[in-house]
Formats: C-alpha cells, sequence, structure tokens
C-alpha cells in the first residue's frame, strides 16, 4: 500500500527496457510509478516502428538471447517469442562470408574442409603476424587469428566503427575472437534466442501496462518539479550530463540510420549483411521483415552507419569504456552515492554496455536490493 504523501513512490526517467522492467516490479509490489521519456514513444532504443506491417527496429536491430532460464521465462510470461536465430552474413569486395567464424567461413576464405586445416593456417599465420603484446586493436587480432580473416573481415568493419585507423584503436578493445571449428552460423551461444512476436512494442507495453506514462519530456528542464511530486527517481539518462558535466562529457560512439523501403519481397536473403571494407560507409545492413519470417509484398531495409557522438545532434550508443572515460565516470558515481533521493541505472546511467538480458537482470538486481533496504529499515525501527 502507498504511504507516501507523494503522487509517486518512484519516478522512472527513461521508458527503455531497464526503466520499464523496474516500474513493472515495482507496480507489482502495489508501488506507484510515473515513467518519462524525451521521445515520442516508450521503449528506448528497441523501439519498432511498423512501416507496411513490418516492425522495424528504428534504432538498430535487437536480437534477444540469454543464458539465464529465469530471465527467458520472465520475458515470455508477458509476451510470445518465435524461434529466430541471428545469422548474419559478412561483404568484402564481392565475397561472402558466414559469420561468426567457423567452418563455413573458413571454407569460404581458403577452402579448409576440416578443423584441422583451419587451425594449422590459422596457427601459422598468428606465429607469422602476430606478437606477444600486442599495442592496438590491429595487432591484438592479428595475434588470435591471423592475417586473412583480420584483413578481410575485422579491419575495415571496425575502422568504421571508431571511426579511426586501427593501429589507433586500443587492444582491450578486442579481447577475444571466438572461432568455431563445427559449421554453425548461430551467431549466439545461448540456448534461449528468439524475436518477440509482433515486435518488441509488444513487449514494452505489456510492462508498462497500467503505469502512467508522460512522452516528450525533459526531465532536467522540469527537474524541481518532478523531485515534488515523487519519493524516488530513477535516473537512467546520461550521468554525466544530470551533473552539469561538472567532471567533463563522457564519450560515446553513436549510430545514424537509412531506413528504406523497397517495391520488392525480398533484398539480400538476410536480417543482417555486414559491409568488412573500408571504402563502403555503411557497417551493415538490416532487412527486418526476416527477424520475423515475414512474407509481406515489400521489404525495409536500413543502412547503419557508425558515428561520432555529438550532444547536439544523434544519440549515445556506445560506452568508450577506456581508462580515461571510466576515471571519469567513477567521479560522477561517487557523487550520485551521495544522493539518497536518486538512483542511477541503464546503459547511460551506469556508463556501460547491455545487452537485453542484462538489462533485464540489473534491473530486478536493483528492485531486490531495494527490497532488502526496505525491509532492514522496517527491522530497524
Amino acid at each position: 500500500m502507498k504511504t507516501s504523501t507523494k503522487d509517486y513512490d518512484y519516478l522512472i526517467v527513461g521508458a527503455g527496457l531497464f526503466g520499464a522492467v523496474f516500474a513493472y516490479l515495482q507496480s507489482q509490489k502495489g508501488k506507484k510509478c510515473l515513467v518519462i521519456d524525451k521521445r515520442d514513444h516508450i521503449g528506448g532504443n528497441i523501439y519498432c516502428e511498423e512501416i507496411e506491417g513490418i516492425n522495424v527496429h528504428k534504432y538498430g536491430p535487437h536480437i534477444f538471447h540469454t543464458d539465464k532460464k529465469y530471465i527467458w521465462d520472465f520475458v515470455n510470461s508477458l509476451v510470445e517469442f518465435n524461434h529466430f536465430r541471428y545469422t548474419p552474413l559478412a561483404y568484402y569486395k564481392g565475397e561472402y562470408y558466414n559469420l561468426p567464424f567457423n567452418m563455413h567461413t573458413f571454407y569460404q576464405m581458403w577452402g579448409a574442409a576440416t578443423p584441422m586445416e583451419a587451425k594449422q593456417i590459422i596457427n601459422e599465420q598468428v606465429e607469422k603476424f602476430g606478437c606477444e603484446v600486442p599495442g592496438n586493436l590491429e595487432e591484438q587480432a592479428l595475434s588470435l587469428v591471423g592475417k586473412d580473416l583480420y584483413q578481410k573481415l575485422i579491419k575495415g568493419y571496425t575502422e568504421k566503427q571508431w571511426g579511426m585507423d586501427a593501429t589507433h584503436v586500443p587492444a582491450f578493445i578486442i579481447k577475444r575472437i571466438p572461432l568455431r571449428f563445427i559449421y554453425d552460423n548461430n551467431y549466439f551461444d545461448d540456448p534461449y534466442q528468439g524475436i518477440p512476436i509482433g515486435g518488441y512494442n509488444k513487449l514494452i507495453n505489456k510492462l508498462l501496462d497500467g503505469i502512467d506514462v508522460r512522452l516528450n519530456v525533459e526531465f532536467l528542464e522540469n527537474k524541481s518539479y518532478f523531485e515534488l511530486i515523487a519519493d524516488k527517481i530513477l535516473y537512467t539518462g546520461c550521468i554525466d550530463e544530470f551533473y552539469g558535466f561538472t567532471y567533463g562529457q563522457l564519450d560515446y560512439r553513436s549510430l545514424r540510420f537509412e531506413t528504406t523501403l523497397h517495391e520488392c519481397s525480398n533484398y539480400q536473403g538476410n536480417a543482417a549483411v555486414n559491409y568488412t571494407d573500408r571504402e563502403i560507409p555503411y557497417t551493415r545492413i538490416i532487412e527486418h521483415k526476416h527477424f520475423e519470417f515475414g512474407n509481406q509484398e515489400n521489404t525495409v531495409i536500413t543502412k547503419e552507419f557508425s558515428t561520432d557522438f555529438t550532444k547536439k545532434d544523434n544519440e549515445p550508443f556506445y560506452p568508450i569504456n577506456d581508462h580515461k572515460n571510466n576515471e571519469v565516470y567513477n567521479k560522477y558515481r561517487a557523487l550520485s552515492e551521495q544522493q539518497s533521493k536518486y538512483i542511477f541505472g541503464g546503459r547511460l546511467g551506469s556508463y556501460k554496455y547491455f545487452d537485453m538480458d542484462d538489462t533485464i537482470e540489473a534491473a530486478m538486481q536493483l528492485d531486490m536490493e531495494l527490497e532488502k533496504k526496505l525491509t532492514k529499515e522496517i527491522c530497524n525501527l
């Protein structure tokens, strides 16, 4: 039961997956929540826009995958998932390769038909081109997979992603490169995978069903008002912006999307094709209908471009968790721990990249931590 004199127990700033899951869990306990978002839609980056009956992943493709059964059971208790498996292709100068790197890839690259042949070629190239202490991403990749896989399938794609030569990208960006010596194109190893039937909006709508939502709202411009109407505030926006960039601005990479409708039933025959040579400006083409095995008359594709993040022009997508940025983030986190009214979470509030299952798990953990804290406070009364 609500006992506060304020209108809401929780204000959740951000209607993305983290905020929606948290709001759902709290509302299940009888807490009154208000969810706000600066965009004109709920769902954050997993929002889908319907175009001619096709659910278009407006902010890039999202494939749900997890190795945690309780997470899978949770989302399936809300909506039904299909059996989609992510099997992207790589295109390099007129050649197609299967991803992730597996026996199909090795056969396409060298004609290697057995694991022994493929391992021998990779080991020989690693010995020739690798180094013991890689100083940048190029040296790291050469030390893991050798010249051919690096030159054709990693170098150009990575340079487009980061907007710089691979020799200037830190080695830690690639900690490992999975090599599968089996004929398996399934990108993810997780046992539970799929896409919500009817798109991700169905999942978000279910999570926020019955919860107050306000869109097109800038929290920081109305901060004083919102502090008056809620006991606690969960902030899922950029933590550096919340503190007025006191310690400087955190760095991100951003994305730009060009989405077009094509009057054909099938544009590329696959949900995703990565373009791995640097001369082609976009990193991949997504054909959205394939996520749900669509048979619509027309098709919608999206070309995805990696870009620099500038606060005025685009959205922050990928935190750059190098030493410099992590030091700055830790200063902001220390500030946040001094505020009892505010909780910071999600990808932007935590300055950490999350897969969707990680996002849900983090929201559940926050919910349990708050429950334990409340129980402790009651016991101490």
